[in-house]
């Protein structure tokens, strides 16, 4: 239940303020360097026995700081490229607040969660992953979903992606799935793209990320907006509360105005028409006032039901259904103000997974334990230095003192000789008891949650993360008929680029794990083989798991909206030209603004269009520069007869064929009714609504709204 008390604010210290605004010869027996060896090795040269798994203390264990394998590939990885990130480069943020609904100490110590008088100030950052800087925003690609909050406690980062799983089940493997999926090292292309052989030749071989391929190759991959995806924490993490007490945890963003997609040739076209297509939709959305909002949303597993699942809790490559972990809403977060510079807060922020407080704590998830390493050796790089966390947007609002000094960029000024603790030649006191012993800081303070660790330290992968199929046919029987037919034509259309054919086999052999009609429907424009499960099996060269029974059908896993959801924010294309009746016109802005729908009047040039009452109104755009791509549905006002400016304009035509193609509602009313059949549309078609008077009723405006609440109408 939301709390009606008052928020209070944070008072930020004043330097913060601004923070959350705010000569011998080769030996012989060496090889040159350009020559191939036959068995991978560190770049000291010692053999590799293992390259797919991270030293860990027990199969299921923690990774071990002891593992200079992992530690020398991921760092040469972190630092290859300066200054954008090596993922993630392409970004947009935004400041906002989270407040908790009510308190959570029965699970969690973690004050912000626990206190719902409380607006913690947050600033989130949404990115693709693959591409550069200077990609575009709607290619085909899991999205990262990032949020800093700026609590008393010390800032808490949880750094996830739009999707709930991930590729790969160890860190280790995590510069290699980059490469692959970067563009080429020899041409560098494709930019920001995954068509491609490198990257499918990495997946196909990598059994583990079928999982994460479906859900990207779904419509998940090209959402319709930032404001309108989910996020997720991908790992699992624990809560710990005030008496010790352990819960393990996943973390969910539900975005209020629900969850919709791009279809791939809108995302194709939008590349064209607005390489900013997402990051401007965020800005102008908050700049005008409708504010992004998301519950933040908790899967809560108690610990001694960790084994109670025929999936590993800690393989981050699975999810839990929520239908058999609901997810609990415990907080919100709105976004509400717009970064003043974007170097300065969208760029410099610097996220880490390890930034938290008391009451949250890691599991051992590899890939988790990875990133714990990762992060910060990245921002070394990217941000010249240890003090990256002295910039004004990674900068905490609450009180710190330590002893660390120097280094680059060092922005506050530590006065005095002493630079070590213990110590008694400076206030040294604050970390010790009667001035004698060592203590920590007491119950206040971070303590690692003290988890029994297994023997023995070995490099291996624990046996239950062997099985990697049920869960991606769980995705796919839990998808609806179109959005099938969108994955299928995703996988299509991204093997069809391959230039290798056994990759291509490769990966329709795989899909014959999941389902057989899936894979027989990818492979049937594509010339390859049928399909064979055994086939995908023996190349693998990994361990089979046990075949896990088929999951029911997760609703939360589609995108469908049974119902009207609303059409706040979204935005409408009203095709003017002379002879257009105004007050239809405006009957029509007065009720798409009361459902909170943005408007724009689209005509053949900028020039003024006559009314058919006589005066004139003015136009936003034109048919050139706002195509129905950037739209999320179509009006067309009724015209005075004689008055042909639409009917005979072709890009007004082509607009609306379009716009039906891609499944958005379109009306029409009194005389361009007859566009839509100009244009090739069954005027019976679903989401095309027709009406042969001039006068606009209230049950048109009615039903436009609330069609264009189903966001897609795939049916003929």
């Amino acid at each position: 239940m939301v709390s009606t008390a008052e928020p209070v604010g944070i008072e930020l210290p004043a330097e913060t303020v601004e923070a959350p605004r705010q000569g011998v010869k080769q030996a012989a027996m060496a090889p040159a360097l350009d020559t191939p060896l036959d068995r991978l090795t560190t770049n000291q040269g010692l053999l590799l026995s293992d390259n797919h798994n991270s030293l860990k203390a027990g199969a299921r264990g923690p990774t071990l700081l002891e593992d200079f394998i992992l530690r020398e590939k991921i760092t040469h990885f972190d630092h290859e490229r300066i200054p954008e990130r090596a993922v993630h480069a392409r970004g947009a943020g935004a400041h906002g607040f989270f407040e908790v609904y009510q308190s959570e100490s029965a699970i969690t110590r973690a004050g912000f969660l626990c206190d719902p008088t409380v607006q913690t100030p947050v600033f989130a950052r949404f990115s693709t992953v693959a591409g550069s800087r200077g990609s575009a925003d709607t290619v085909r690609d899991a999205r990262g979903f990032a949020v800093k909050f700026y609590t008393p406690e010390g800032n808490v980062d949880l750094v996830g992606n739009n999707i709930p799983v991930f590729f790969i089940q160890d860190a280790i493997k995590f510069p290699d799935l980059i490469h692959a999926v970067k563009p080429e090292p020899d041409s560098e292309m494709p930019q920001a793209a995954s068509a491609h052989d490198t990257f499918w030749d990495f997946a196909t071989l990598m059994p583990e990320t079928t999982h994460m391929l479906m859900w990207v190759m779904s419509d998940r991959g090209i959402p319709r907006s930032l404001r309108m995806m989910e996020g997720f924490g991908v790992h699992t993490f624990r809560f710990v509360n005030a008496h010790g007490v352990s819960s393990f945890v996943k973390f969910h963003w539900k975005p209020k105005l629900g969850v919709h997609a791009l279809t791939w040739d809108e995302a194709q076209a939008l590349a064209g028409q607005d390489v900013d297509f997402h990051r401007r939709d965020l800005w102008e959305a908050i700049a005008s006032g409708q504010f992004p909002e998301w519950e933040l949303g908790v899967q809560v597993v108690p610990e001694a039901d960790e084994h109670r699942f025929s999936f590993d809790l800690l393989d981050p490559t699975k999810l839990i259904p929520e239908e058999l972990v609901p997810v609990r809403r415990i907080g919100r977060m709105v976004l509400n103000r717009n970064p003043d510079n974007f170097f300065a807060e969208t760029e410099q922020v610097a996220f880490h997974p390890g930034h938290l407080v008391p009451g949250i704590d890691f599991s051992n998830d590899p890939l988790l334990q990875g990133r714990l390493f990762s992060y910060t050796d990245t921002q070394l790089s990217r941000l010249g230095g240890a003090n990256f966390h002295e910039l004004p947007i990674n900068r905490g609002v609450c009180p710190m003192h330590n002893f660390q000094r120097d280094g680059m960029h060092r922005q506050s000024i530590g006065a005095g000789r002493v630079a070590y603790e213990p110590n008694t030649l400076a206030n040294g006191e604050e970390f010790r008891v009667d001035g004698r012993s060592f203590d920590p800081v007491g119950p206040a303070g971070f303590t690692s949650y003290p988890e029994a660790l297994e023997p023995p330290k070995l490099r291996a992968r624990s046996a239950s993360f062997d099985e990697h199929y049920a869960q991606a046919r769980l995705f796919w029987v839990s998808q609806s008929a179109p959005e099938k037919d969108h994955l299928v034509a995703a996988f299509q259309f991204e093997l069809s680029k391959l230039q290798t054919p056994a990759i291509r086999q490769r990966m329709v052999d795989t899909l014959a794990h999941v389902d057989a009609d899936l894979a027989q429907r990818v492979a049937a424009s594509l010339g390859t083989k049928p399909p064979d499960k055994a086939a995908a099996t023996a190349w693998a060269g990994f361990r089979e798991g046990p075949v896990t029974a088929d999951l029911a059908p997760s609703a939360a896993l589609s995108m469908v909206v049974e119902k009207s959801a609303g059409i706040a924010t979204r935005k409408v294309a009203i095709l003017v030209a002379d002879g257009v009746y105004g007050l239809a016109v405006q009957a029509m802005q007065k009720a798409l603004a009361a459902a909170g729908a943005r408007s724009t009047l689209v005509g053949p040039t900028l020039c003024r269009v006559l009314c058919a009452e006589g005066g004139h109104m003015a136009v936003d755009a034109t048919q050139d520069n706002a195509p129905s791509v950037l739209f999320d549905a179509l009006y067309l006002p009724p015209m005075a007869v004689g008055a042909d400016g639409l009917a005979g304009d072709p890009r007004a035509l082509r607009n609306v064929e379009q716009a039906c193609r891609h499944g958005k509602t379109v009306a029409a009313s009194g005389d361009s009714v007859r566009l839509i059949a100009a244009a090739g549309v069954d005027p019976k078609r679903a989401g095309v609504l027709v009406d042969a008077a001039d006068a606009v009723s209230d049950a048109f405006l009615a039903a436009f709204v609330m069609a264009m609440g189903q966001h897609r109408h795939w049916g003929a």
